[in-house]
């Protein structure tokens, strides 16, 4: 698992150079409509290791800050990893978890290796008024370098630039290549999951990773351009606040920042995949590359992830490879699927019992094998309660129309055939009012089944135009 690597990146799009997984796609498969529920480290993660959604699992945004709704994971959660473990599995973790503020893989069971709980957060104390006077008075400075955003009274922000020596998921890398050679000196079956942060923001990556690219690389995503006045407010702010600092050439610098860094993932990817095969174990062993969530990466002039609801955010790789005898099919997959599938598909492929109620996702063992179940999700829902500052945000996609229900400011609707970059707010325009209503529908029904209660009675907030009574009209 990368940590903030968008789906167009990787194969099949491949706008990023990533030579080995492009050589691992040809043996797998790639799902084309995959998404996280939710465009945060945290909640998503969450999501992953026990297969539900943010309202059923308890992490509502990230952990590791003062503005976090909740520490931990909800009491008694089940991840779908203990059901390995009782199966005789011996369960691996390197790198990082970001899941829980005062429980680490461990304590689930996982043999941790080297990892990092906290992430970027400096000691998990982000927000902390200590923190701000340890690190005393913003500098001041005449000379801008290329990436920095100015903020006054938070610091100035470097948005991308240069690494220089080993990063921590150099070492994470060396770590996975140390465990799959011990790994494969055991008799147990084994799971073993790797975590690493590239390419999060901000985009420091090895100059040999941007030699990569070129200026005629890099082409700004066609919504660039896009004012986002007919869009919620705070989209606007953040683009005209802290973005539009960034000159167009400087939007090039960041983007080609970024590619370069998804670059270097892919290094690391081949690292462990060298491995792997070097161990005798890969024709015996199941492969998957995800990530927790996305980046805007230009998308409507933003950088990062967030509240902005577009698909950039939501949109995650997804690819998945099976030994000969699972008769999986490579190639694309188009069916809507989601990171909360992922343990239902591990456990129906290791032959581990499970009850299919106790999860959210599904296996994606059929489509894996080239049939799509005749009730297989026609849509996708999402949840976000903010990031580390509140809002109240459900969304649902379909192949043609993304509906985002904002309780902080007007909706948004999008045609998606005939506008896939999201440009044209159609929210609200009165000709499309009944499909959003039958969205608003959908979305509810959807809540009804995952304890989401973003609703009330009460006049100043029931703001949907199709309330939750729908579902059972």
């Amino acid at each position: 698992m990368n940590d903030q690597q968008r789906a167009d990146s990787c194969p099949p799009w491949g706008r990023a150079k990533m030579p080995r997984l492009e050589a691992f796609s040809k043996n797998a498969t790639a799902f084309t409509s995959a998404y996280c529920p939710s465009p945060h480290c945290c909640p998503s993660r969450a999501s992953f290791f026990t297969s539900k959604f943010p309202t059923e699992h308890g992490i509502r945004n990230n952990v590791l800050n003062n503005m976090s709704l909740s520490e931990d994971l909800a009491d008694d959660m089940p991840l779908w990893s203990d059901t390995l473990l009782e199966n005789g599995y011996s369960l691996h973790f390197t790198g990082k978890w970001h899941v829980s503020k005062n429980k680490d893989p461990k304590d689930f069971g996982w043999q941790e290796g080297v990892c990092g709980r906290l992430g970027s957060n400096p000691e998990g104390r982000e927000g902390s008024w200590d923190l701000y006077q340890e690190i005393g008075p913003s500098e001041e400075s005449d000379e801008r370098k290329p990436g920095d955003i100015e903020r006054p009274g938070y610091g100035t922000w470097h948005a991308y630039g240069t690494q220089e020596g080993p990063d921590e998921d150099r070492l994470w890398a060396d770590d996975a290549v140390s465990t799959i050679k011990r790994l494969s000196e055991q008799n147990d079956p084994w799971c073993y999951y790797v975590g690493f942060i590239g390419p999060h923001d901000p985009y420091f990556v090895d100059q040999e990773f941007l030699d990569l690219y070129s200026d005629e690389d890099i082409e700004l995503p066609p919504s660039y351009a896009d004012n986002l006045v007919d869009k919620p407010n705070i989209y606007e702010r953040l683009r005209e606040q802290i973005w539009d600092q960034l000159s167009e050439d400087g939007a090039r610098d960041s983007l080609r920042h970024y590619l370069a860094y998804c670059s270097k993932m892919d290094r690391y990817f081949g690292e462990v995949l060298n491995a792997l095969e070097a161990s005798g174990q890969i024709e015996n062993t199941i492969v998957v590359f995800c990530s927790d969530h996305g980046d805007y990466a230009g998308d409507h002039g933003l950088w990062c992830k967030g509240i902005a609801a577009f698909d950039g955010a939501y949109r995650i790789p997804l690819l998945m490879s099976f030994p000969e005898r699972f008769h999986a099919h490579p190639g694309t997959n188009d069916a809507f699927v989601s990171l909360c599938d992922i343990g239902p598909t591990i456990l129906e492929a290791s032959g581990s019992a499970y009850d299919n109620k106790q999860f959210t996702g599904k296996s994606l063992m059929p489509l894996l094998r080239g049939t799509t179940p005749p009730d297989w999700r026609q849509n996708i829902c999402f949840q976000c309660d903010g990031v580390e500052l509140y809002y109240t945000q459900r969304a649902i996609t379909t192949k043609q129309w993304k509906y985002v229900f904002n309780g902080f400011d007007f909706d948004e609707l999008y045609d998606l055939e005939n506008d896939p970059h999201e440009l044209v707010n159609l929210a609200r325009n009165s000709e499309y009012n009944t499909i959003k209503s039958d969205l608003c529908k959908e979305l509810w029904t959807f809540a009804s089944t995952v304890d989401d209660t973003p609703v009330s009675s009460y006049i100043t907030v029931g703001l949907a135009p199709n309330g939750p009574r729908s579902v059972y009209e």
